[in-house]
């Protein structure tokens, strides 16, 4: 009997991101809150960027934007927000996207796998993914679940189960 399989992935949805970006926008530009402040949120490349004239308003955006994200479905663990900065006279704050598994975050995903999952499941990093291969298809999924226990770093996702 052939081995089941599944790979871990971790994936952002542009679209969903771009449509909580927008609604973002919409609404810092209507909230009387944000009247008179100059804050604003936009694409810059592959990152979001976040300008206001004090670092209370562009805090406050990021925190709309998260809201958004979570609407969406969206795991705020894709993000990878740094501190508002000076520039000029407005604060800046730059949100990068973290896409993909980390080398160390597999290794420890893998780790993690052998040490607490079932016997006989083996994990094979592939790139920025991992596949996990039994025999038996609930020790996958019990693989699944133990993952989702857990608090990693990363946005995982289960795709190609098979």
């Amino acid at each position: 009997m052939a081995d089941s399989s599944f790979d871990i992935v971790s994936k952002i949805d542009h679209q969903e991101v771009d449509n909580a970006l927008n609604q973002t926008a919409k609404e810092v530009g209507h909230r009387f809150d944000f009247k008179g402040v100059g804050a604003s949120i936009a694409w810059s490349g592959d990152s979001i960027e976040i300008k206001a004239n004090s670092e209370e308003r562009a805090d406050a955006v990021l925190d709309v934007f998260k809201e958004k994200l979570i609407k969406r479905g969206v795991s705020l663990k894709v993000l990878d927000a740094g501190e508002p900065k000076l520039s000029g006279k407005d604060y800046r704050l730059g949100v990068a996207l973290k896409e993909g598994i980390s080398q160390d975050d597999a290794k420890k995903i893998g780790k993690m796998i052998r040490d607490e999952g079932p016997k006989g499941v083996k994990a094979q990093i592939q790139g920025d993914e991992l596949r996990v291969s039994s025999k038996k298809k609930d020790d996958l999924q019990e693989v699944m679940s133990l993952l989702k226990g857990k608090d990693l770093d990363v946005a995982l996702q289960f795709t190609n189960y098979r």
